[in-house]
């Protein structure tokens, strides 16, 4: 229902609202005075120029289609301040640049609109060195945890062509293996509306979690042999309202195959099967009006997705899933900002496998249970914070490095109190495992940086209802 309820808003919600408060770290020149100052008297201005500056890659008709306005159009005076902030709001949530720019100058009742930006670097080598576990927490607490190592290399090309693609290559290594390709269009044509995206994956493991005790992950190792094989294709369009606002329809094909002796420890893993093929179909729709998308602290976000899968293997039931989000973000003065989000899920099928039968715990949990998994159909989670930025130094250069693309360094300190509570509805629940059918809560303390390339790096300190507590290191927007 919560998923449905999001769809109908999604239609409803205008696409280009104006927000208040500050767009980003990066402040725009106020165009408003120096129009007036040259065009006084007039109510509404023609847009004779709009021309773009420090484009270097990035193609000027990508820029473009993000403006709602062109050469010949006449906006109202009045409001031209609104205008110029929300579409330079929209490049820079592109996130191809450190900053955007706007001027306008007016003579005999019609602009000139300037955009300046400043590209970023868009090719990333970046050597792979990760934890073969969901966090830290997980990883800390086995035995052999430096054999549970991947590394290898991951490749993304931001830009592709100058025209905002997307190419990303993965040649993982270790105790993981993983080799993928892909590649995302946002959007072609004129209007550049219409996208694809399309990928291919392999992955297999030496070990793999085949159960849940205790609220737990047990894992099996095999260290000559690989108990778990994934590979799956994708291939999907896209529809771009404008950078705020998507819709995305995706079907992939997955082939996955566990050895016998994963079938042994849990014969529900894959409903008494080592092998099984499937066919997802999934419809998502986003509304992305916060201001910006690296650390928002004002406006709003939501994304609902409806998805279907269908088996191959016979005698296998199909999976309905729905699924929902809602934020809001807003400034309370003075520095301070709050935030609020309502997430949920629902699956609806007559029997799941175990490794269908996901709630909280793996991409999604309530913070202070990082080392617990939450098994269900179904869940809610509600998260709220109060942040208080305590400094912004600003983009600090290196001047040791001549290139503008990388020797500016973003440092913003955030300090962030925060408040999470979450439930899974689960219709069998193991003896040895506890959270399921229970209310989940926990509060914390943290520290936000927001630093490169709209990278945000938290310490946090979280006590949960079990009276457990701890820090916990992430690498991401926690909302």
């Amino acid at each position: 229902m919560l998923a449905c309820l999001l769809l109908l808003l999604l239609g409803w919600l205008p696409s280009t609202p104006a927000l208040a408060a500050p767009p980003d770290t990066v402040r725009g020149a106020a165009p408003d005075s120096l129009v007036r100052v040259q065009c006084p008297g007039y109510a509404a201005l023609r847009v004779a120029t709009v021309l773009f500056v420090g484009n270097d890659v990035t193609k000027e008709r990508i820029l473009r289609a993000e403006l709602d306005f062109r050469e010949g159009d006449t906006i109202a005076a009045a409001a031209l301040p609104t205008r110029l902030e929300a579409n330079r709001r929209r490049l820079f949530n592109l996130q191809l640049f450190h900053q955007v720019l706007t001027e306008a100058v007016c003579r005999n009742g019609e602009i000139t609109v300037l955009f300046s930006v400043q590209e970023r670097w868009y090719t990333f080598p970046v050597p792979i060195f990760s934890l073969a576990d969901r966090n830290f927490r997980s990883w800390l607490d086995r035995p052999d945890r430096w054999k549970r190592v991947d590394y290898g290399l991951h490749i993304v090309r931001r830009n592709f062509r100058g025209r905002n693609e997307d190419l990303t290559g993965n040649l993982q290594l270790g105790f993981n293996r993983k080799y993928e390709l892909f590649y995302e269009a946002p959007g072609y044509g004129r209007r550049r509306r219409v996208g694809f995206g399309f990928g291919v994956s392999y992955y297999r493991s030496h070990a793999l979690d085949y159960a849940t005790v205790q609220d737990r992950l047990v894992a099996f190792r095999d260290d000559a042999g690989f108990p778990i094989e994934r590979r799956y294709a994708t291939a999907g369009l896209r529809w771009r309202h404008t950078v705020q606002r998507r819709t995305a329809l995706d079907v992939s094909y997955h082939r996955e195959q566990i050895s016998d002796s994963i079938l042994r420890r849990n014969p529900d893993y894959y409903l008494g099967r080592t092998r099984r093929e499937f066919l997802d179909v999934i419809l998502s729709s986003t509304l992305n009006q916060r201001n910006t998308f690296a650390y928002p602290l004002t406006g709003r976000f939501a994304q609902a997705s409806l998805a279907h899968r269908t088996f191959l293997t016979p005698g296998t039931p199909g999976i309905t899933t729905l699924r929902g989000q809602i934020a809001q973000y807003a400034a309370l003065g003075r520095g301070f900002y709050y935030n609020v989000s309502l997430q949920g899920q629902a699956r609806l099928a007559k029997r799941v496998a175990y490794v269908d039968n996901r709630a909280l715990g793996y991409s999604t949990f309530v913070r202070g249970y990082d080392p617990y998994v939450v098994d269900g159909r179904h869940y809610g989670l509600v998260q709220q914070s109060v942040t208080c930025r305590l400094f912004d130094l600003g983009q600090l250069r290196l001047k040791a490095i001549d290139n503008p693309k990388i020797n500016r360094i973003p440092l913003v300190l955030y300090l962030n109190t925060f408040v999470d509570a979450g439930y899974v509805a689960a219709r069998t629940v193991a003896a040895t495992n506890r959270l399921p059918n229970q209310l989940l809560s926990a509060a914390g303390l943290g520290l936000h940086l927001v630093t490169f390339y709209d990278r945000v790096l938290t310490l946090e300190y979280t006590r949960n209802a079990r009276g457990q507590g701890g820090l916990f290191f992430r690498s991401e927007f926690p909302i």
